[in-house]
């Protein structure tokens, strides 16, 4: 198992988030968690790397090591990357500025570093040809597309996505989507998604999680939970016979 979410708690002052969840991520896989907005989604991914505090008895173990008081910064370090809700790239900075700084881990790597700059240009095309706009001059796909390649610049064993389709018209919604699987099945690398479109996030991932209001109320393969009749109801925005 790469990561593990045991009796994870988070609190925002007295508010408690996220209420002892469990979420199991195998090697290889793409796995999603989809809810609806506040159900505690971004706050796991939060969780995991680092950016929030946990509640004693939590624990997240992360391919075999027990992360979960390791310092944010050091998380990356350790093999887990995200590319943030809103995409967060650097709009004053070039393309290849911004993929440099997804890289600063590996500084000391020149050879693996511009393989890996090679492998990530071939993967996003239209990054390569725009590598010297600065960040704020590319679409809002575009964008997301520098954000996901800045977030593979560290080689990460999990690369965690937080609403990657945010914004973004349908079919950019489907390109990025796209390039998740290929980097998933190409370069063999573990996924977690974070995502309210629903729909799209369980077309693409192997097994996904319902969070509502903080608990995990539902765990199955993404197929499954499509054709789960609550599940297109409460999410894929379908009406059942009952409703009529």
């Amino acid at each position: 198992m790469l990561l593990q979410l045991k009796n994870v708690y988070v609190s925002y002052g007295n508010i408690e988030v996220l209420h002892g969840i469990n979420i199991e991520v195998k090697e290889g896989e793409i796995v999603t968690i989809i809810g609806a907005n506040g159900a505690g989604k971004s706050t796991t991914l939060k969780a995991i790397t680092g950016l929030v505090n946990k509640r004693k008895n939590s624990e997240i173990i992360f391919n075999g090591e027990n992360i979960t008081n390791v310092a944010a910064e050091k998380i990356v370090e350790r093999g887990i990357s995200l590319s943030p809700e809103g995409r967060k790239i650097f709009p004053d900075m070039t393309v290849m500025e911004n993929l440099e700084m997804g890289a600063y881990i590996r500084r000391g790597d020149k050879e693996g570093f511009e393989k890996t700059m090679k492998l990530v240009l071939e993967m996003f095309p239209r990054l390569d040809e725009r590598r010297k706009q600065t960040g704020k001059t590319l679409s809002g796909g575009e964008q997301q597309m520098l954000a996901i390649a800045r977030a593979l610049m560290s080689r990460p064993k999990l690369l965690m996505l937080d609403e990657p389709s945010t914004g973004l018209a349908p079919l950019v919604v489907k390109d990025i989507f796209h390039t998740i699987k290929k980097v998933n099945q190409s370069e063999g690398t573990t996924v977690l998604l974070v995502e309210q479109n629903a729909k799209i996030a369980l077309a693409t991932a192997d097994r996904g999680y319902v969070l509502k209001n903080g608990d995990i109320v539902m765990e199955d393969k993404a197929s499954s939970l499509m054709n789960n009749p609550d599940i297109r109801k409460a999410y894929l925005g379908e009406r059942t016979h009952s409703d009529d």
